[in-house]
């Protein structure tokens, strides 16, 4: 099994889709340098939403622009919807995210769909990318639990799963998007999809609202998941999705990683300028549970000693 672990950064969309703050494009060109600078290599910059839907994601086409351009780079742009895909592929995304909610109420909230228009919505875009080359991930969110319907049982989000996969989707992504989930959840759904598709096939993506981020991305990972959203400084939040807190802090999720024997590439040292550009930007404080211990340590007088 492979010891090293993608990470796909998703604090310039995820992040900062619903900050009450507006943030500019400069400010979001500038997170995007320092995150490269610091060893990220994955990253989802964008979502190719109506801008009155999403108001920070309305400079999506001006920031892709001026993201960082190097052969080891690997962007995904999130697409709600067929124009929204056609827009991402014709400025050059390679891959996109597509988005699935569990339930009728959270695909009426996010996306005006039904849960059945929201899968045929899914299939055409499938097939679309698949006629023009462009690799496809497929979020099934809400795969833990559902805003406005509660706890998700597990048969849902493995139908679901199976039935984009039968669609041709490249990834897969298991979202908490609520951060309601559990250790054990996340064996019950992990296991018998890894078990059937092998867990090559699978991204993790997870809020920590409920202070379980870690421990369930550690199951994920004991399982043979080595790819893993999150945000740098636990930025975050859906807008659509009430009660969501900040996604898994990227620096946690390198902590946790690195600290086990496994290599993400990512310096945390060099995160933490990220989450300053970041902070200033929000006006918030930010940062995730292994900065304040950085902190304290420093506070003291001593070196955060890190693997």
């Amino acid at each position: 099994m492979s010891d090293q672990i993608i990470i796909n950064e998703v604090g310039l969309r995820d992040g900062l889709q619903n900050q009450p703050k507006h943030v500019s494009t400069d400010d979001k060109a500038r997170m995007a340098e320092a995150l490269v600078a610091a060893g990220v290599r994955y990253l989802e910059p964008v979502s190719f939403v109506h801008p009155k839907a999403v108001p920070q994601m309305a400079d999506a086409a001006a920031l892709t622009d001026r993201l960082p351009q190097r052969d080891d780079l690997h962007y995904t742009a999130l697409v709600p919807n067929l124009r929204g895909y056609e827009m991402a592929r014709d400025k050059g995304y390679p891959t996109v995210g597509l988005v699935l909610s569990t339930t009728d109420s959270f695909n009426q909230r996010n996306l005006n769909m039904t849960l059945e228009q929201a899968i045929a919505s899914c299939e055409t875009i499938i097939a679309a990318a698949r006629r023009d080359g462009v690799a496809t991930r497929t979020y099934i969110s809400g795969a833990f639990a559902c805003p406005y319907d509660g706890l998700t049982p597990v048969d849902v989000t493995l139908r679901l799963t199976e039935r984009m996969i039968d669609a041709g989707s490249d990834e897969i992504a298991i979202a908490d998007t609520i951060g309601g989930g559990t250790p054990a959840q996340m064996k019950q759904i992990m296991a018998p999809l890894i078990q059937q598709y092998g867990a090559d096939r699978f991204y993790v993506h997870l809020h920590d609202t409920r202070g379980l981020a870690s421990a369930m991305a550690w199951v994920a990972c004991d399982l043979g998941v080595r790819r893993f959203d999150a945000s740098v400084g636990g930025l975050g939040g859906c807008p659509f999705a009430p009660g969501a807190t900040g996604n898994v802090a990227t620096e946690d999720l390198v902590y946790l990683f690195e600290a086990s024997g496994l290599k993400t590439g990512i310096s945390i040292d060099r995160l933490r300028e990220v989450v300053a550009i970041a902070e200033q930007a929000t006006a918030r404080a930010l940062g995730g549970r292994i900065l304040t211990w950085m902190a304290s340590q420093e506070a003291r007088g001593k070196t955060a000693c890190l693997p």
